[in-house]
């Protein structure tokens, strides 16, 4: 059984169910870069494996996640695999573009792996974790989950923006782009977001019960049933609309409220106030999200 720093890893029912567990819970599970890169050698374990039929994917404590995790640099460039600069120390598109990209590909991996996957939702849902999550084949949601992407307020364009037009409506995909608004379970099953929203104390229980009725099938068989509807969605033009979806992200770091969100944020970790402050700033016009802010560890 693989071990990982930042990922809980388990199979369950002779082999035939993989669960992958975000395993951050003090930082609401928060997509790290080591996290990621673990995320994706996690996956290609369980891919590898041929007992495996079905991989849930889900978060440990009271969020699935809460997005990428930005408090771990004094810059949210620092620390990204090719922070490429310029002589003023300022960073330049080309490298900016290039770690989104490795992140996409994790995120193109998860979404064409040749297991069915399951994103098991409790609590935030929110910024890259809802772009990891609509990468999943079936998403089953807590009656407390919470879905949107407040980083479209500065931060970037989600590239899970490119897949929301596959999976529900095009104006609740603009608005949902436009505003940065979060909604509730119950919202995300009426507009198709996901399959299911379930009493929270039953998530598990019941993932775990979908993913056994899933499994009755072989992987090999359940492979050409996912293969075959992948197609057709890639054929409509999933994997161009993630593509420019990164470069689009890449672009909007150029932008001039981005630059006012990188200046608040520097300002707000130099003097003390730390990310929360900076949050605070952002979603404070939009009144929501406080929830969050009372969960965010000062730095």
């Amino acid at each position: 059984m693989p071990e990982f720093e930042n990922l809980l890893y388990e199979t369950l029912d002779d082999g035939r169910i993989c669960k992958v567990t975000l395993n951050r819970p003090e930082k609401l599970n928060a997509l790290s870069n080591p996290l990621l890169m673990e995320l994706g050698e996690a996956l290609h374990d369980a891919e590898g494996d041929p007992e495996v039929r079905v991989v849930i994917l889900a978060g440990a404590g009271r969020a699935f996640c809460a997005g990428y995790d930005l408090t771990t640099a004094r810059h949210p460039y620092k620390g990204r695999r090719y922070p490429s600069r310029d002589d003023k120390d300022r960073p330049l598109v080309g490298g900016i573009r290039t770690s989104m990209v490795q992140v996409t590909d994790v995120l193109l991996y998860f979404w064409n792996m040749a297991k069915v996957t399951i994103a098991q939702v409790g609590g935030y849902c929110v910024a890259g974790g809802g772009e990891l999550a609509m990468m999943a084949d079936l998403v089953i949601a807590g009656d407390d989950a919470t879905f949107g992407h407040p980083g479209t307020r500065g931060l970037g364009t989600p590239r899970n923006g490119c897949i929301w037009p596959f999976v529900i409506p095009m104006r609740q995909a603009k608005e949902l782009m436009f505003t940065g608004d979060s909604i509730s379970a119950q919202r995300a099953l009426e507009i198709n977001m996901v399959n299911a929203v379930v009493p929270r104390d039953a998530l598990e229980e019941y993932t775990l019960n979908f993913a056994r009725r899933i499994g009755t099938q072989d992987a090999d068989s359940l492979a050409v049933h996912k293969h075959a509807l992948n197609r057709y969605y890639e054929h409509m033009g999933i994997y161009p609309a993630l593509r420019a979806g990164t470069d689009f992200d890449a672009l909007y770091q150029f932008t001039g409220f981005a630059y006012k969100w990188y200046d608040k944020f520097n300002e707000a970790m130099e003097s003390g106030g730390g990310f929360k402050e900076a949050l605070a700033w952002r979603d404070g016009p939009y009144k929501d999200y406080r929830a969050a802010l009372d969960h965010v560890t000062k730095r």
